[in-house]
C-alpha cells in the first residue's frame, strides 16, 4: 500500500512540476491552439491588414452595423464553407456569417498575399437561416 502511495506521490510531484513549466514559458505569450479550420482562417484574416470595400464602407449604416462589427465577425464569426472560394489564386474568397448581436450579417472577405478585403456586405433575416 505504501508503495502504490509513493507512486501517486511522484506522479503528482511530476504533474506539478509539468503544469508550473508550461504556465511559465506559456503563460505571458498570445499562444493559441487553432486546430479547427474555422479558426484557423479567422486568425489568417485577423493577421493581415483589413481593408473594406467603398460599397461594405457605404452599407454600414444600413446595415446597422460600423467596422467594430465587422471586427467581431472575423474574430468569432462562423465561415460558410461551401459558399467559400478557398482554390483561387491568388486570392481566397470566403463567406463569414456573424454570431451574438451581428447574426443577421453576412460579409465576404478576398484574403490576398498581405490583404485581406472586405469586399460584400449582406444583412439576412430569419427565414434566410
Amino acid at each position: 500500500m505504501s508503495d502504490m502511495r509513493k507512486r501517486f506521490a511522484l506522479y503528482g510531484f511530476g504533474l506539478a512540476m509539468g503544469l508550473v513549466l508550461v504556465f511559465f514559458f506559456l503563460g505571458g505569450k498570445r499562444a493559441s491552439c487553432n486546430w479547427l479550420p474555422n479558426d484557423r482562417i479567422l486568425n489568417i484574416i485577423q493577421q493581415k491588414k483589413i481593408v473594406y470595400s467603398e460599397k461594405v464602407i457605404n452599407e454600414f449604416n444600413t446595415a446597422g452595423t460600423d467596422s467594430l462589427g465587422i471586427r467581431q465577425i472575423l474574430q468569432n464569426g462562423d465561415i460558410d464553407f461551401s459558399k467559400s472560394r478557398v482554390e483561387n489564386d491568388p486570392c481566397r474568397l470566403y463567406w463569414i456569417e456573424g454570431i451574438g448581436k451581428q447574426e443577421h450579417l453576412l460579409i465576404s472577405v478576398e484574403v490576398c498575399d498581405s490583404v485581406a478585403t472586405v469586399s460584400s456586405l449582406e444583412k439576412i433575416g430569419a427565414a434566410e437561416k
